[in-house]
């Protein structure tokens, strides 16, 4: 018996306990010669693959779908530990980023959430019945918003979902602005809230909302700017963007939530184009608004009173403004 740590002397012919001698095995001599041959070469290959850069190169050879993994590539540290971003070279974790994306890869996009109304803009009437221009016509500031049968605001509903949202896009780079966040008494008008993603020189701006529509009136639907050139509303700039912006969320939200498009506008597309929007009309930069669901309908309010539905709505929403950042 030998314990770990022990030195065993040297072979006793003698002693038949003792360890054998070690036996040359008669292939030793032409591994050590294929062995030989063999380092230069591999060290050659190394030095070769060094002079050349390696495989880093964000669209270099070999970096499409399908491409084999280059070993020497692969960071240390193995499964779990931090990964190389195939985009910018940077170690990542995987438990702080995202699948397939760099924690930076949405570094220097800017991103305004608008959280549809204000769940204090009930106890400031007159305030939100002002009337401000947009464009197309005169409207109010704001308005109170809807609400389920049991309660639960629409502007609960749409800031929870506003700060999920916030999270999802911090992790992945991106500057996050919101137009309130339950710190202001009531609003703000439809007209400061455009000009909060102006001023922010956004990529991309999305309102969240949830209608009001009759029972049995189901799904979600995004809105999109018309082009308008009216007074002080002109969108010919962001149609086009904001309707690329529209399409992706549209299918990312109806895919991580399970939800269908609109049953009672859109025609099934899940997309409505509307030019009597303050918030659209007055946006310089390309925006859109979402309403995630029909709050008087009971199956509806079912999910959007569900915290793990607004998490699903959230991550869809996010999915369809990364591909649009992403072009």
């Amino acid at each position: 018996m030998s314990y770990a740590g022990s030195n065993p002397g040297p072979f006793d012919p003698s002693d038949p306990f003792g360890p054998p001698p070690p036996r040359r095995s008669p292939l030793r001599r032409p591994l050590a010669v294929a062995l030989a041959a063999l380092v230069p070469g591999a060290l050659l290959g190394w030095l070769a693959y060094e002079a050349l850069g390696g495989t880093g190169g964000a669209e270099g050879p070999g970096s499409g779908a399908g491409a084999a993994p280059s070993v020497l590539s692969s960071p240390a540290g193995g499964a779990g530990g931090a990964s190389g971003d195939d985009k910018t070279g940077v170690g990542t974790s995987r438990s702080s980023a995202p699948a397939g994306s760099g924690a930076a890869s949405l570094k220097g996009k800017v991103v305004v959430i608008d959280p549809g109304h204000n769940d204090t803009n009930v106890e400031h009437t007159a305030e939100i019945n002002r009337k401000v221009d947009i464009g197309t016509n005169w409207k109010e500031c704001d308005t109170t918003g809807t609400s389920t049968n049991s309660g639960y605001s629409e502007a609960k509903f749409t800031l929870d979902v506003a700060h999920r949202l916030r999270a999802l896009l911090e992790r992945q780079g991106a500057t996050v602005k919101l137009t309130q966040d339950g710190d202001r008494p009531f609003g703000p008008c439809i007209d400061e809230r455009a000009r909060i993603g102006n001023a922010a020189h956004a990529d991309a701006v999305v309102s969240i909302h949830a209608d009001g529509a009759g029972a049995g009136q189901r799904g979600f639907h995004v809105i999109l700017p018309a082009s308008v050139h009216a007074g002080a509303a002109d969108t010919r700039a962001v149609v086009g963007p904001s309707k690329n912006l529209g399409k992706l969320i549209a299918g990312d939200f109806a895919r991580a939530t399970g939800t269908s498009a609109s049953n009672y506008v859109g025609d099934g597309t899940g997309l409505v184009t509307r030019q009597d929007l303050g918030g659209l009309n007055l946006s310089t930069v390309p925006k859109v608004f979402i309403e995630c669901g029909n709050m008087r309908d009971t199956k509806d309010a079912a999910l959007l009173t569900s915290g793990a539905w607004r998490q699903d709505a959230a991550e869809g929403i996010s999915e369809g403004i990364v591909s649009f950042l992403r072009g």
